[in-house]
């Protein structure tokens, strides 16, 4: 039998989530970094309100919670050293690892909520799916954009040694970037070039394309493609992408986690029938 201790504790761990998320999204947004405070408070707050709940109720579930945590952690880590996450979302999926180990039992349910076996046991991966999903969704707007800006301007999307890449690497910047002034690449950090200028001693200057952009060499990157515009050497249109605010769709992901369910789940479930 559920007590009303149990909701209150699902509801405070709920809540919390969302109160630290929220304000690491918009953190993420305006500046691109996000505290070790916000992380800091989080994680001791979500320990201290899952590990009781857990205790006094459900201690069973303790082993479960730190085997949760810990593939967690491990997943996070992994991500964040692939390039895949930020250090501040692989630690916002650590904390809610810590938060919400399971989906939340003792929450009012929408009638249509789609919880899968993993989501009762593993809710972490439910989020991280359905953010990763709603990230993926932007790709598609940025392609068509990129689209359209082709037959706007009958402008070629790749030109010069462009023409050489490789299909793969042309798809991922069609899906990820967009083509931008030198002077905009310069004026929004948060942007970062998606192809550099290689120096070679037998053919000179060579125009490349980075389909894995990093905040490491950012400037000295935009320093050389400006200094090959200035040049003449390239057009004034370079391929870059916007530094996406992950932590918004982590948010998103958990909000729809609740209120919906597991994104991927539903499409199998909608296949499979």
């Amino acid at each position: 039998m559920v007590t009303i201790v149990q909701v209150i504790f699902d509801v405070a761990r709920t809540a919390l989530s969302l109160l630290f998320l929220f304000y690491a999204s918009w953190s993420d947004y305006k500046t691109r970094e996000v505290s070790n405070k916000v992380w800091a408070l989080f994680a001791p707050v979500a320990f201290a309100l899952t590990f009781c709940e857990l205790y006094v109720y459900d201690f069973s579930q303790l082993s479960f919670y730190g085997i949760c945590f810990g593939l967690t952690a491990v997943f996070a880590v992994l991500l964040f050293y692939s390039g895949g996450f930020g250090g501040a979302d692989s630690k916002a999926l650590m904390c809610l690892a810590l938060a919400i180990p399971f989906a939340p039992a003792n929450l009012p349910k929408l009638p249509h909520l789609e919880t899968s076996p993993i989501s009762q046991i593993f809710f972490p991966v439910t989020i991280f799916s359905n953010a990763v999903l709603l990230a993926a969704f932007t790709a598609v707007i940025i392609f068509l954009y990129n689209m359209f800006w082709r037959l706007r301007t009958g402008n070629r999307l790749f030109e010069g040694d462009h023409k050489n890449e490789s299909l793969g690497k042309k798809i991922l910047v069609l899906i990820t970037g967009y083509k931008v002034p030198i002077d905009k690449l310069k004026e929004k950090w948060h942007v970062y070039p998606l192809e550099d200028i290689e120096e070679n001693a037998e053919k000179g200057a060579k125009r490349k394309l980075i389909v894995v952009p990093r905040d490491e060499g950012r400037t000295a990157t935009v320093e050389r493609l400006d200094k090959a515009v200035q040049a003449g050497a390239i057009q004034d249109r370079i391929w870059a992408t916007p530094g996406l605010p992950m932590l918004i769709f982590v948010t998103a992901g958990l909000i729809i986690a609740l209120l919906f369910g597991d994104i991927v789940w539903i499409c199998v479930r909608f296949l499979l029938r």
